[in-house]
Parts: structure tokens; sequence; C-alpha cells
């Protein structure tokens, strides 16, 4: 019988395991993305963003330029296919995980900290359902992440190389998304928070840091200038308070604790409301501060989409995870128990997505509904459009144009008619406009009356649906058109 280890020795068998369990859940988590990501139909961004992958650019009408960059490298690894478009998006999660795992050290976690934080970051709601999805926000989470790493490696020796590692981290992440030009408010204040921390400031590091990712950032910029500050009108003008309405500040909040993990939500509370810990994350809270805060303030006036505090998630991974340290004096059964049911919660989520992927039911076909039926819809189009004589397909929706178009079947060009400003820097396939065309869209999205505008000849066709018993607003309304009274290609519809 062998004697029980000391706590020197259990501490070691701790640091011995917690790389091979690190790497385990990074193994585990990513094969089911992996799945998932070859499973999942593109949603309307994606197909979109995969229309910009066509013509490679420095920036777009909606966003920089690096989700554009990422869905073009993935589509020459794997394929033109639905994991093509998401395999950067995958991987990246993975990349941030080992980020989280040594960031969490470098806060002063001890080995059970960091691995707690890394299952937990995987745990998260919004990881683990969205982390397979070719969004800008794939990109901003994990070069945020990189740069708090850089800087925090930078802090402790003093090394110019981190420093400049740290603004390449950083001008990445502004070209993935402008929400991470928070990035550096939010580092100057952690810096200025103690004396210790304000010497850096009398160093070049930072200030080398903070050129480096102007000098990255400047491509967009100057894309900018160069397009009549298009990107830049459009994401910028969402500062621009519309009144008082704190009903989204709830909203905010609430969709934040579910997609966080209501579990893990909790520790994150505990952290803020504990001095030692805040004293311990500081760097985290400091940095994500001016962000937070913009959000908080932005959602007293406006709709916060659900998933913008991405970039704040492995910060907010580690401090849950620093919160829920036992402690033999105060650490009750409550505690243990949230501490314990937190990563299941939130990891169950991988098989169960999976086998509603793999074998959906007509309970579930509606939860699924934005990613299952769109290959006999694309056929019903080709098969309308080839028996009315229609040489081209089209949408009133940008979303909707980009997933007809990945869609095979539809030998055809697809035209979304309404916004062609978006498409005047893609090098995209033209119809035929003297030929009849079959409009598509959601019948809550269609406008006849702009059909009848546009269109000399507007025919009514039967109402179709992708999903089985879905209601009206889901259901698809069909004209074929023809004659078009204005210049569709160039001023749209």
């Amino acid at each position: 019988m062998s004697a029980p280890l000391s706590r020197s020795g259990d501490n070691a068998q701790r640091k011995t395991l917690a790389p091979l369990a690190l790497y385990l859940i990074i193994l585990a988590t990513l094969c089911a993305r992996l799945l998932a990501g070859s499973l999942v139909h593109l949603t309307e961004d994606e197909a979109y963003y995969r229309l910009w992958s066509m013509t490679p650019a420095l920036g777009y009408f909606d966003h920089p330029p690096m989700i554009s960059w990422w869905v073009w490298i993935g589509r020459q690894i794997v394929g033109d296919t639905g994991l093509g478009v998401r395999l950067l998006p995958i991987l990246a999660p993975a990349l941030t995980t080992l980020l989280v795992y040594d960031i969490a050290r470098l806060t002063g976690g001890d080995t059970s900290d960091q691995l707690r934080a890394a299952i937990w970051y995987n745990a998260m709601w919004l990881v683990a359902a969205g982390g397979i999805l070719a969004v800008p926000d794939a990109a901003a989470e994990l070069f945020w992440g990189l740069t708090i790493w850089c800087v925090l490696r930078a802090e402790r020796c003093g090394s110019v190389p981190w420093w400049l590692a740290a603004g390449i981290a950083a001008g990445l992440a502004a070209l993935s998304k402008y929400s991470s030009l928070f990035l550096a408010p939010g580092i100057l204040l952690w810096l200025c928070w103690r004396g210790d921390t304000r010497k850096k400031l009398m160093t070049p590091g930072p200030w080398l840091a903070a050129i480096t990712a102007l000098a990255l950032f400047s491509v967009n910029i100057l894309w900018n200038a160069d397009h009549q500050w298009l990107t830049f009108g459009k994401q910028f003008g969402r500062i621009a308070p519309k009144g008082f309405a704190p009903v989204h500040l709830l909203n905010f909040l609430l969709a934040q604790i579910l997609l966080l993990n209501p579990l893990i939500w909790v520790f994150v509370i505990k952290a803020l409301a504990t001095r030692d810990v805040r004293s311990r994350v500081a760097p985290l809270i400091l940095t994500s501060a001016p962000f937070a805060a913009y959000l908080v303030i932005h959602s007293l006036h406006d709709s916060v989409q659900a998933h913008w505090p991405a970039p704040l998630y492995p910060a907010l991974a580690i401090c849950a995870a620093i919160a829920a340290r036992p402690n033999s004096d105060s650490d009750d059964a409550r505690w243990r128990l949230v501490r314990r049911a937190a990563p299941i919660a939130g990891l169950a989520l991988y098989p169960i997505l999976i086998g509603l992927l793999l074998a959906p039911t007509g309970v579930t076909s509606r939860l699924l509904a934005p990613v299952i039926g769109w290959r006999p819809f694309a056929q019903h189009l080709d098969a309308l459009r080839t028996q009315n004589g229609g040489a081209w397909v089209g949408a009133m929706s940008y979303g909707l144009a980009a997933q007809l178009s990945d869609e095979p079947v539809l030998r055809v060009p697809v035209l979304q008619i309404t916004e062609r400003e978006r498409y005047t820097e893609l090098r995209l396939p033209f119809p035929d406009l003297s030929r009849p065309g079959l409009i598509v869209d959601l019948q809550r999205r269609m406008d006849v009356a702009k059909l009848h505008r546009c269109f000399g000849t507007v025919l009514a066709l039967p109402v179709y649906s992708r999903v089985p018993h879905s209601p009206p607003a889901k259901s698809y309304a069909l004209f074929l058109v023809s004659q078009p009274r204005r210049d569709i290609l160039r001023v749209g519809c």
C-alpha cells in the first residue's frame, strides 16, 4: 500500500498532469468544432465574407480585412467548402486556450487556476456554440489575447522585442475588428495604475509598440481614405447616441450571463467583488475596462450585439478561474458544487450540438432552421428558374444572396439588388439583366412595391418554406421579374 502524497508531491503531480489535461481539452474541443464546422451551412455573414475572400483587399464595406484574409487562407488549404471558410476561425479558440493558460500564470494563478481557466474558456457558451463561425470576432479575440500576453511578458522583463510583438498583435487585432482599438487606452490605463508600471512609460518599449500597431493598422486607414471613409463611416457612425433607452442594457447583461455560462458568471462577479482577486487580475480588468465601459454606455441608447464582447471572454475566464480557487475558510459545499458544475454545463454543448446536426428532429428543426434545408431550397430555385427561362437569381438581403452564391446547384449568377455599394470593389460574376430573373427573399423582407418600381414585369410565384412547418415570416416569397427600369447593377433597386 503506497503512502499518501505530501502537499508538495501533490503539487508536483498537478504540474505534471496539467499540460496533458490542457492538450486533451484543446484536442477534444478542436475535433468537435471541426466536425460541427463541416456540418453547418454557412450563415449569412459567413457566406458574405466568403465573397469578400474572392477579392482580397485592405478593407471592405462592413469591417477591416482580417476575416477575408482568414477565409481566403482556409479556402486555399481545405477548398471552397464550409470547413474551408471556417478553418482558421475554428483553430483560433485552440490557440486562445494556450494563451489563457499562460496568462493565468502571468497574473499569479497556480497550476490549478491555469487549467481551470483554459477549461472554463472552452465551457463558455459563446465559445462552445459560436467557436465554429467565420466572423471577425474570432480573429479579434485571438489577437486581443495575444496582445495582453505579450504586454505581460514585456512588463515582466522589460524586453523591447516583447513590446514590438505586442504592437504587432495589437495591429492585427485592429485589422480584425475596430473594437480592438480599445486595447490602447486599456493598456495605458493599466500602466498608469501603479507606480512600478508607470515607470514603463518612461522607456521606449510601450511607445514602439504603439507605433508598430499604428503602422500595421494604417493600411486600412489608407484604404478608407481612398474609398470615401467607407468602413469608418459605417462602423463609427454607431457611436452617436440615439436617445435614452436603458432597456438595451438589461438585454445586454442578460445575454452576457447566458453566453458566458451562468455558472461561470457567478465567479466573474466574485472576482470583481473580492479585493484580493481584483488585485491579482488587475491587468485583465484594467485592459478590459475601456471596451466594457463603451459597451455599457452604448447599451443605454442602442442595442449591443451579443457577440461584441467576445474579445473580453478570455480575460473573464481567467478572472473567474482565479476567483474559484478553493479556500479552506470559505469554500463551502455550494461553492464546490458550482465550481464543479460550471465546466460540465458548458462542455456538454459540444456533443449536444453535434448530435442535433447529425440527426435533427422535428422538434429541433426550427432551432436549426438557419443552417438546414439549403440544398433542396437551391434545387427548387434552380428548377423554377429554368422552367420560367430565368438567367439569374436575386435577393433583397445581402446575406441571403451570399448564401445562395455558395450553392453550386444554382448555375447562374446571384445578385443582391438593393445595396450595390457593398459590391463595388468585389470581382463577382454579373448577370444578364436583359433576360428574366428570379427574386427570392423571406416574406418579411420582400418589398413588392420596390420590385414594381424597378422592373416592368413582376410575376408572383408560390411561396416556399425551406424548413417544413415554418411560420409565414420564415417562408420565402418568389417573383419572376424582367425589363429593369433602372441600372440595377450600379445603383440597385
